[in-house]
């Protein structure tokens, strides 16, 4: 496979920013499978992340439950149905170097969707109450 360019400063600075409000939902930890940034709650991923290192392009991967934000993730540029059979279950890989690529708010909000499809309730308890207290999530 032939090396690809290194990210701009800019996709990084999202990568980077959806990466930090990931793991400040309640719960949420890091590990590299195969390299690459895996986001989980309770051992289950919620979203990939992928490699920083420019030998794929970056993007992310979550799972959208709801029809209208799924239906809306795969209008982003490059968006498609993850692969591996994960598209079937409600996964959309968004790559982040396109042209057009969403604002991290949204990208944001994508995740906080996954998460709180995959998230037990008591963190999804923890969430709550932190937003009904006037925490407002990190976006870096």
């Amino acid at each position: 496979m032939a090396e690809r360019s290194t990210p701009s400063r800019k996709t990084l600075r999202t990568w980077e920013r959806v990466r930090e409000f990931a793991l400040g939902l309640p719960g949420a930890t890091e590990e590299f499978p195969w390299g690459e940034s895996a986001l989980k709650v309770h051992q289950k991923v919620f979203a990939f992340l992928g490699v920083t290192d420019g030998s794929h392009p970056m993007g992310m991967t979550v799972k959208l439950t709801d029809e209208e934000t799924h239906a809306h993730a795969l209008t982003a540029p490059g968006a498609a149905p993850a692969r591996y059979g994960l598209g079937r279950s409600g996964w959309v890989r968004i790559p982040l170097e396109e042209k057009g690529v969403p604002d991290t708010g949204l990208l944001c909000d994508w995740v906080e969707e996954s998460y709180r499809a995959i998230a037990p309730k008591r963190r999804l308890a923890e969430l709550d109450a932190d937003r009904a207290a006037g925490a407002p999530p990190e976006i870096g």
